[in-house]
C-alpha cells in the first residue's frame, strides 16, 4: 500500500468527522487538506490537484453532487478519484454518484476510520 506522501482533500462540513479522518490519515503518512464547504473544496481541488477526494454530499455553498459534476467535467480534475462519504440512503445515492463518476460511496455511520483507510489504500494499489 503506497500511501505515503499522497495528498487527499476531505470536503466535509462536520468538524468531528474531518478532524478524525485527518488524524487517522496523517498518521498513515498521507497529506491532508480540508474544506468545510463545496465551493471552497472545488477551488482547492482545482488548485492543489490532490490524489483523491473524500466528499460529503450535504454541504454548504455547493452540494457534493455539484462538486462531483464539476470535477468530472473539468479536463484537469476529471481523473482524480472521488469517494463519497455520506449518511444518505445508500441504495439511491450509490447509483447516482457512481453515474456522476465517483468510484465508491461509503456510509459514514456504517464504516470505521480503518475501513476508510483500507478503501483509500485500494485506490492507490
Amino acid at each position: 500500500m503506497v500511501v505515503n506522501n499522497k495528498k487527499i482533500i476531505i470536503i466535509e462540513d462536520d468538524d468531528f468527522i474531518s478532524r478524525a479522518l485527518k488524524i487517522k490519515l496523517e498518521d498513515k503518512g498521507i497529506n491532508i487538506l480540508i474544506a468545510k464547504d463545496g465551493k471552497t473544496g472545488l477551488d482547492i481541488v482545482k488548485k492543489e490537484k490532490p490524489d483523491l477526494v473524500l466528499l460529503d454530499l450535504i454541504l454548504p455553498k455547493m452540494s457534493g453532487y455539484d462538486v462531483l459534476v464539476e470535477l468530472k467535467k473539468d479536463i484537469v480534475t476529471k481523473k482524480i478519484p472521488v469517494i463519497i462519504l455520506t449518511n444518505l440512503n445508500q441504495n439511491e445515492v450509490e447509483k447516482k454518484v457512481k453515474d456522476f463518476g465517483a468510484i465508491d460511496c461509503l456510509v459514514k455511520a456504517n464504516i470505521s476510520l480503518e475501513q476508510i483507510f483500507k478503501r483509500i489504500s485500494e485506490v492507490f494499489k
